[in-house]
């Protein structure tokens, strides 16, 4: 009810006198000073009355209320945590999500900022996580969409720049990214990872120390369908071997038709805490290839791999007790755990005159921060 309402209201049951409102002069100077009190505050709050004047709400009013509800919530998403859980669940968000969502050009500046190498015909960046390369939904940036930016960045306002991305890498997935100024070039690099010339060297943190220590998986991958109460479809083991029916040994099975041959050769570096720091050389290249043989063949998946960890589920990864207890995390937290994949080096055999182009990348910061609590040691050479 209005104030204009109320003081009606009051002056028809109460007073037999004349209040004029219009012009917000009231003539009732018999009226108790309590009531005239209650009438000023409720016209405040209203918004109706101010400074003797009968006015609506602005659009002034409106926009001050939305800075004051935004800044409310910024300083909420800003407060420190009070827990070690809720300080490191904030420090894997501020790792892993800075950015997806800001300006692209802000995001192309960081992406001149990561350069690891360049020349006139090849530039390798440091592929951040959670950026896709190519444009999906429901993702801000992709690298693919920042090149022409880029390309102003590193050669200035100059007409005719162009980059072109030479392959593919998961959303997920950190490391070198190959780009290269012509489409030839490209082409070139691209051939020489899908003929699996070049010679790529990942790093990962398993959960579980792989037997033995050092190997090759080869066991063909294929996709296939996971019925149940999450009906979802993952690339899994296609073995071509079977355990004998009577006595010891292995039968060799008739490989599927539809089934990718797939080879990785792996190293366990370090290992404390029921996790390792493994090096992963894949000598094919099939779709989730290194974590369908880390948690499948060798039942180590790769930490934070919310999709492999469990094969009838899609859920958070589940970790033991201890390795919780190491990361400072619960297990309501762990599907902030990113995927601790990263592309450490590739060799790349002459291209364009080059003689082998070898080009290393450092570990991100989320990466070395959970092989610091894990307490694993990182060797000094890549």
């Amino acid at each position: 009810m209005s104030a204009v309402r109320v003081l009606s209201v009051w002056r028809s049951r109460h007073l037999n006198c004349r209040c004029f409102v219009g012009n917000t002069r009231i003539n009732d100077y018999k009226a108790p000073r309590g009531f005239l009190r209650l009438f000023r505050d409720f016209s405040t709050d209203e918004g109706t009355v101010t400074s003797g004047r009968k006015r609506g709400l602005r659009a002034a009013d409106v926009a001050e209320r939305l800075r004051r509800e935004k800044h409310e919530k910024t300083e909420t998403a800003n407060k420190v945590p009070v827990s070690p859980v809720q300080r490191n669940v904030a420090e894997l968000k501020r790792f892993t999500q800075k950015l997806q969502f800001v300006h692209p050009n802000v995001f192309a500046k960081a992406l001149s900022n990561s350069i690891l190498y360049q020349d006139q015909n090849i530039i390798a960046i440091n592929k951040p996580y959670g950026v896709p390369v190519y444009s999906t939904g429901g993702i801000g940036n992709s690298i693919a969409e920042s090149l022409p930016v880029l390309a102003k960045i590193i050669d200035g306002i100059k007409g005719g720049s162009e980059l072109h991305v030479c392959y593919n890498l998961e959303k997920d997935t950190t490391g070198i990214l190959f780009l290269s100024r012509t489409e030839e070039t490209a082409e070139q690099i691209h051939n020489l990872i899908r003929s699996h010339e070049a010679e790529k060297r990942y790093m990962v943190i398993t959960v579980g120390v792989p037997v033995p220590s050092e190997g090759v998986i080869d066991i063909p991958i294929i996709e296939k369908e996971v019925m149940g109460d999450q009906h979802h479809f993952k690339m899994g083991l296609s073995p071509l071997y079977r355990p004998a029916e009577e006595g010891d040994g292995l039968v060799r099975v008739r490989a599927h038709r539809q089934a990718q041959s797939a080879v990785t050769r792996y190293k366990v570096l370090d290992s404390s805490s029921r996790c390792s720091l493994v090096e992963l050389q894949p000598i094919t290249g099939v779709k989730h290839q290194l974590r369908v043989h880390m948690a499948l063949a060798l039942a180590c998946p790769i930490l934070g791999d919310h999709k492999y960890a469990d094969w009838n589920k899609l859920a958070p990864q589940k970790l033991p007790e201890g390795v919780l207890r190491r990361l400072g995390l619960e297990q309501s937290k762990t599907r902030h755990l990113p995927l601790h994949l990263h592309v450490r080096q590739i060799t790349l055999p002459g291209v364009r005159g080059h003689s082998d182009l070898t080009v290393s990348c450092p570990l991100p910061k989320f990466f070395t921060a959970a092989l610091k609590k894990l307490q694993i040691e990182l060797p000094e050479k890549p």
